[in-house]
């Protein structure tokens, strides 16, 4: 076993009993978070692997909650301390846990019996939802907040049928309401939200992609390899999909890239919506929340899946049986000219596709990292699924929220992802520079007012690394190695190639802009630290802020020739429209990650031309 390959079910089994065997498991023992502690950079090129896993543990009879460390090599304990300041993610029982306490609660039948709702209350959905952190007296423990929405039957859609200004607030260690807020008296949206029983089209004609040679990659564990490229496939609760040791022409270019975090940050002042701002992985763990993937579905040509495990409420193994995809797909051309004698050379492009998809509540997110032949690395996040919308009168106006159906209403929001790169460009030795494209003014050195050139700009430290994409002046950031260059004598290089989107909105003296000031910007850069993982802190639920990125980079750490990180957000802000509903078409955002300098030509001379017989006069 290599010492970056995911957790497997054996191990986690393993981990668990040494948990039992130290009396750490109890009755009222749960388990929110179960992450492998990966080993330090010089273990794993010694190819040494004491697998060691953290598991996050809560009493829920108390709250209380602890991180322990074991080694399933060593079989031991290793360490047990209290977690710091926020709470762990919520477990799965909670979900229902804070729906059985809402219906049991006098006020909330009461309040449903007001609106003439009583009957209702069979099919109604009470959706637990993280409520921020506002720094109330009554919410200083584990706190959940419940909005409900109605269902016609089990197989209804929820979303559909919100109860406005109905909010239920929930004390989940004392299994009581702390309060019930009941305002208005706005109809519940009566138009059904159903999207999977629509008559399918008959006008499109199947497209088959087969590969009857096989796919081109090869698989051995978690290694993959194709093309040039080689690298490690990994999964964990928190994060999902990661990708370790990726290297190009046996070149190092990451040593990890992943999805730690991101924030859905709502713009609405309604009772029901201004606290609403979900760290999907934080709170709720994108990995655990991965989905079991289907082919010619989520996928689609020849395929291998990779199965992962994540450990369920108890600590024990659950198997997501095909959690990754991996596959080839078309992508056009690559290059192409004809020359003055009308003689065309043409080269189609192809890429590689390492995938997975969480659904978190209402919304599903796809993670799609793509490798292509001229050694570009791009991450494309698709978001999808439900929007989130409350209720409202028909054909009013609102400031804040779109109306998308008879009566219903989506409110503006944000998904801000941030993806944390541990760049290695030939070697841990990097330095990052900013590259703006600016006019020069008319005068000497531009006399005909044609001129244009770039500017680079050295980022030596954290502060000067904080920085914001500008399309404007087609801005870049580059990373440069210290210990190789070109054949022309330049460092070799990439650069992270933004596609500009919104920071956060929300002001600065909000609650959500202290525990996501991670998102405030569209770049960061830290020195490899093997402690800092998560850009909003390790407990972003419930914090009060100020964790993560904006406490680690205070030291402003120098940058120069060092072991860098970068820390890139981006990420759609959405005005809903009638198009999103029932179910809203995919929303596209992502980066890239392109060679510059790094090899010293076009590296996809030598793909054939006229593959299978497609390419002909």
């Amino acid at each position: 076993m290599h010492p970056l390959d995911p957790l497997s079910a054996g191990e986690l089994a393993a981990g668990r009993a040494i948990l039992v065997a130290e009396g750490l498991l109890t009755a009222t023992t749960r388990v929110p978070q179960v992450l492998p502690v990966e080993p330090d950079k010089a273990s794993v090129a010694a190819l040494v692997a004491d697998r060691r896993i953290q598991y996050t543990l809560l009493d829920t009879a108390t709250g209380h909650a602890r991180d322990a460390v074991v080694s399933v090599t060593k079989r031991e304990l290793l360490s047990c301390e209290d977690c710091g300041e926020g709470q762990p993610a919520y477990l799965f029982e909670e979900y229902d846990l804070a729906a059985e306490i809402t219906k049991a609660s006098p006020e909330w039948q009461a309040a449903m019996t007001r609106r003439g709702l009583a009957d209702r209350v069979e099919h109604a959905f009470c959706a637990p939802l993280a409520p921020g952190y506002f720094g109330r007296p009554d919410e200083s423990g584990r706190v959940i907040r419940s909005l409900t929405f109605l269902r016609e039957d089990e197989n209804d859609s929820p979303w559909a049928h919100p109860v406005e200004g109905l909010i239920v607030h929930i004390d989940l260690t004392g299994r009581r309401v702390l309060r019930v807020e009941d305002e208005g008296d706005v109809p519940v949206p009566p138009e059904h939200g159903r999207y999977g029983n629509v008559p399918p089209r008959t006008t499109l004609k199947p497209i088959e992609i087969t590969q009857p040679d096989g796919p081109s990659f090869t698989v051995d564990g978690s290694e993959v390899t194709w093309e040039g490229w080689r690298l490690r496939v990994g999964f964990n609760a928190r994060e999902g999909l990661t990708l370790h040791q990726v290297s190009f022409q046996d070149r190092s270019v990451l040593y990890r890239a992943s999805m730690p975090e991101m924030v859905v940050p709502y713009g609405d002042t309604a009772p029901g919506r201004f606290w609403i701002s979900y760290f999907d992985a934080g709170e709720y763990l994108l990995g655990k929340n991965g989905n079991d993937l289907r082919l010619g579905c989520d996928c689609l040509g020849v395929i291998h899946y990779f199965p992962a495990f994540v450990a369920d409420d108890h600590g024990h193994p659950v198997e997501i049986p095909r959690a990754i995809c991996l596959h080839e797909e078309d992508y056009g051309i690559l290059w192409k000219h004809t020359d003055l004698d009308g003689n065309a050379e043409v080269r189609r492009s192809r890429r590689l596709v390492i995938s997975s998809i969480s659904t978190i509540g209402n919304y599903d997110y796809g993670f799609f990292w793509y490798l292509y032949l001229d050694g570009t690395v791009e991450l494309e996040a698709k978001a999808t699924g439900i929007v989130f919308a409350g209720a409202g009168h028909p054909g009013s106006a609102h400031r804040h929220a779109n109306e998308i159906a008879p009566g219903l209403f989506a409110p503006v929001h944000q998904h801000l992802f941030c993806a944390r790169l541990d760049v290695a460009i030939d070697g841990d030795r990097n330095s990052l520079y900013e590259i703006d494209v600016e006019g020069v003014p008319t005068g000497e050195q531009n006399p005909h007012g044609n001129a244009f050139t770039w500017r680079e700009t050295p980022l030596r430290t954290e502060q000067e690394a904080q920085r914001h994409a500008d399309p404007a002046k087609a801005r870049v950031w580059e990373i440069r190695s210290a210990d190789r260059t070109n054949r022309l004598g330049a460092p070799t290089a990439y650069q992270l190639v933004p596609k500009p989107s919104a920071t956060l909105m929300a002001q600065p003296e909000s609650t959500v802009h202290q525990r996501a000031t991670f998102a405030t910007r569209h770049l960061w850069a830290t020195p490899y630290r093997a402690d800092e993982r998560f850009p909003a802190g390790d407990r972003p639920n419930a914090h009060p802020g100020g964790a993560g990125l904006p406490a680690w980079t205070a030291a402003n750490r120098d940058l120069v020739d060092t072991d860098l990180v970068l820390w890139h957000v981006f990420g759609p802000t959405h005005i809903p429209r009638p198009e999103d509903w029932p179910v809203m078409p995919v929303d596209y955002s992502g980066f890239t990650l392109r060679p510059y300098g790094f090899c010293d030509r076009n590296p996809a001379l030598d793909l054939p031309s006229g593959t299978a017989g497609h390419c002909r006069p």
